[in-house]
């Protein structure tokens, strides 16, 4: 992982970061704040027990808000794939180069990851191996490697594929004791490959982990769709066009997804491939007013925070991530630290739970909003 320092002048605007290269976008990159900042705040609740609905994962089948931002993520980084290869085959490197780059920065992505569900112990007996950096780091290589090596047509059908093999998989294959096309959290295919092959490495122990082996397939879909949209705005359409070509995919994959609904449910835990459909329509839909009202229509100050957010986005969830596990896990006498903190700070102020769990979630977003915009300050950008 390499840390590069970069240096502008006291009059630059905030907005005209150095970051604002050729070709990329400021609506991404703040898009992408968006997706970091929900990702803290939803991760981070007081007790675990007073969550409002928005911010908590649907049980199984359905959908909230939280569970279109991981999905969220991937099909930005899908986008934002596109906008890198072409920088960097702008700059002279080669296929060859391009892939060891990729292969590199998953394979620290990935131990990141493993990192997270380690500490402390770093019992690699029982430590979690699936994870959501894990996933990240597993999709964006796979699609590196399309990218790189087919072309648009061979990438659509790739994309075709995926979803309507996994859902003919999840369908047919027969799970022992359960049968074919059983999507309960014990009775899928994704389960009982997680149980069968990392049996002690699983996010529920010994049951299931909604970053499974198998539904990593749907999720390079995800991504697919973003590397589509990537190669939609990088064309030399004018800025109208582009956008109600974003619209007009919002609305197909809503629809499709939706409809998808029927047979496959929608459902975030074994990323069903209505899921990628329909959280797709909504980012779709995201990215189209976020590029509209940012980048066509210039209005970029109220979106500074989120930008601040977007530039560093794997470095600051990778902090916020340490830090929620090192509160929990060390403790002071008999309770641990997030404990302590809560109970002075936060349960005492409040005599609503639901209040005082989600003002701990948003402490923890403020807290590292100052992380982030200190590091936006001293022009630090870290990029794996």
């Amino acid at each position: 992982m390499s840390t590069t320092v970069v240096r502008t002048t006291k009059s630059e605007p905030v907005e005209a970061r150095p970051l604002a290269e050729a070709g990329r976008l400021t609506s991404l990159d703040v898009f992408r704040g968006m997706t970091i900042a929900a990702m803290i705040l939803v991760n981070n609740s007081g007790d675990g027990r007073h969550t409002f609905w928005p911010l908590e994962h649907a049980a199984w089948n359905d959908w909230t808000p939280t569970d279109l931002i991981f999905p969220f993520f991937l099909f930005i980084v899908g986008v934002s794939l596109v906008f890198s290869f072409a920088s960097r085959t702008a700059r002279g490197q080669s296929r060859k180069q391009l892939l060891l780059h990729s292969l590199q920065r998953s394979a620290i992505i990935f131990a990141l990851g493993i990192f997270l569900y380690a500490y402390p112990k770093f019992d690699w007996h029982t430590a979690r191996i699936p994870g959501v950096l894990q996933r990240i780091a597993v999709v964006y290589f796979l699609t590196s490697v399309l990218v790189l090596f087919t072309g648009r047509v061979v990438r659509i059908i790739a994309t075709a594929a995926l979803l309507i093999g996994y859902w003919l998989l999840m369908k047919y294959v027969p799970v022992p004791g359960y049968g074919p096309g059983v999507l309960t959290m014990d009775g899928n295919l994704v389960g009982y490959i997680d149980r069968s092959l990392i049996y002690n490495h699983l996010w529920i122990a010994h049951r299931f982990d909604p970053e499974g082996i198998l539904s990593t397939i749907p999720s390079i879909a995800t991504c697919l769709l973003g590397v589509f949209t990537g190669e939609w705005m990088c064309s030399e359409r004018a800025h109208a066009p582009k956008v109600v070509g974003l619209l007009i995919g919002s609305i197909a994959g809503l629809v499709a997804g939706d409809v998808w609904n029927i047979w496959f449910p929608i459902n975030k835990m074994i990323w069903t491939s209505s899921y990628v459909l329909f959280t797709a329509g909504f980012a779709l839909f995201v990215f189209a007013v976020c590029y509209w009202i940012i980048d066509v229509r210039g209005w970029k100050v109220w979106a500074i925070p989120f930008l601040i957010f977007g530039v560093n986005p794997l470095a600051i969830y990778f902090l916020a991530s340490f830090a929620e596990t090192a509160l929990y896990v060390h403790h002071v006498g008999k309770d641990s630290i997030k404990a302590i903190l809560y109970g002075k700070l936060f349960a005492s102020a409040f005599s609503n739970p639901y209040i005082a769990s989600l003002s701990w979630s948003i402490s923890f977003v403020l807290v590292f909003f100052l992380v982030a915009w200190f590091m936006y300050r001293k022009r630090i950008f870290i990029r794996i």
